[in-house]
């Protein structure tokens, strides 16, 4: 593990980014900068001049004229030597830098090779995937944590399957959930990297496909009844009142990983997991599925893929934009996502019969993307720090569900906006 005695504890890369800025101002919050704070930390970037910017923004925006007396350290993904000496500074590094699949590996790269931990938000399965196949030996080797996908990108899916998985009173096998997200009279939105990180997933999924043979995976177990199996697009009435499509997020693949990460270190049986988002009423699956069919066919070629990332606002319909959302559509903007479990109560065979008890949960926080990330994060990063016995023995590349299972995350979002709670536990 990383020694502690490091000039930092947490670093922030990439926090004069879009979402950077959202970070800094979290790790403001959770961790006071000055001779008071019990954390110190600093941020790093390309542009002096842009994060020395960014702290005067923080502290105006929070009162606390001390963030200006805050380190900045210069650091460019292309330039080893300079991601070198920041990762020798800090215990954690918090990368914000996207898309991940263009500038994500040096950052982790040179996090293992200098013994900083890493965090990162990302929801690129690929880079995600790609990072555990190259890197998890190296960084056991290490005792390094390097932990993907820690903002809401997936920790509250992959966190959620887990919390689901301990209130329930006896063998879940098979969770659906259904994400809702509300947005206030301003509406909603979202930034232009996400938009451009999914415009080069899809343009590049015969890739993940070849990568993920790479790891010559068994398929994982059927534990109890199968999932079942529902249409593109589903009439979720008595749970939602409205219509889902297939979340086409990495929760799925994050989940997915670490149930297999469970259920071979720990001999657990593994959830199956489905991930559903709830999208409207009949008009918008027609607005939804006009605009997804559009994108696809988008991504195929070049010219498609600049004209997306071009005009984001108008082949988006307004979901993505280059200036992201105004401060009044975050305040307006909140998430619900719903866990609706299967399973086999106390003495149940899993193997034999149907499921005989139900539960739902759900996890309900602010602004997904720019409020409830930075929480997310954040809170992984002290959970971190402050609970080394409850990680894995070894480092390597984890999930947030693999690397925090054992510790207090849960408890720890839980005081600050983003909450678990059970809300039904049935019997079939």
């Amino acid at each position: 593990m990383a020694a502690r005695i490091r000039p930092y504890h947490i670093i922030v890369f990439g926090a004069s980014g879009f979402t950077g800025r959202f970070v800094v101002e979290e790790v403001a919050r959770a961790c006071p900068a000055g001779p008071g704070g019990t954390l110190r930390w600093a941020i790093a970037g390309r542009s002096r001049d842009r994060l020395e910017k960014v702290l005067l923004q923080a502290a105006q925006a929070l009162s606390k004229p001390e963030l200006r007396s805050v380190e900045v350290i210069v650091a460019d993904v292309a330039q080893p030597e300079s991601l070198a000496i920041m990762c020798k500074q800090g215990v954690v590094v918090l990368n914000c830098v996207g898309p991940y699949r263009f500038y994500g590996e040096p950052v982790v790269k040179a996090c293992i090779e200098n013994g900083a931990h890493y965090i990162d938000i990302c929801g690129e399965p690929q880079f995600l995937e790609g990072m555990q196949l190259k890197y998890h030996s190296k960084a056991q080797e290490k005792r390094v944590y390097v932990i993907g996908s820690c903002g809401f990108d997936s920790i509250p899916a992959d966190m959620g399957i887990l919390y689901t998985r301990d209130q329930f009173k006896g063998t879940l096998t098979a969770v659906e959930s259904f994400l809702t997200v509300s947005t206030g009279p301003e509406g909603g939105c979202g930034h232009e990297a996400t938009w451009q990180s999914a415009i080069f997933g899809f343009a590049d999924s015969a890739s993940l496909r070849s990568l993920r043979k790479k790891f010559g995976h068994k398929p994982l177990p059927v534990v109890g009844a199968p999932i079942k199996k529902r249409y593109y697009v589903y009439h979720v009435y008595k749970r939602l009142r409205q219509y889902s499509i297939p979340f086409m997020g990495s929760d799925p693949s994050v989940v997915r990983r670490t149930q297999r990460c469970m259920h071979q270190e720990h001999q657990q049986a593994p959830v199956q997991y489905a991930a559903y988002v709830g999208i409207g009423g009949v008009f918008s699956v027609a607005k939804t599925f006009f605009a997804g069919l559009m994108f696809w066919l988008m991504t195929k070629f070049s010219i498609g893929r600049s004209l997306l990332i071009q005009f984001p606002e108008v082949f988006s319909f307004g979901l993505f934009s280059k200036a992201g959302p105004s401060k009044k559509q975050m305040e307006g903007t909140s998430f619900c996502l719903s866990f609706f479990g299967e399973g086999y109560s106390n003495g149940r065979d899993p193997s034999q019969g149907k499921p005989d008890a139900a539960i739902t949960t759900q996890i309900k926080g602010p602004e997904p993307g720019y409020v409830a990330t930075p929480i997310t994060m954040v809170q992984a990063a002290i959970t971190l720090l402050n609970e080394p016995q409850c990680l894995p023995e070894t480092g390597g590349v984890y999930t947030p569900g693999s690397a925090f299972a054992r510790t207090t995350l849960i408890e720890r979002l839980n005081k600050h906006g983003v909450q678990f709670c059970v809300t039904n536990a049935r019997k079939l």
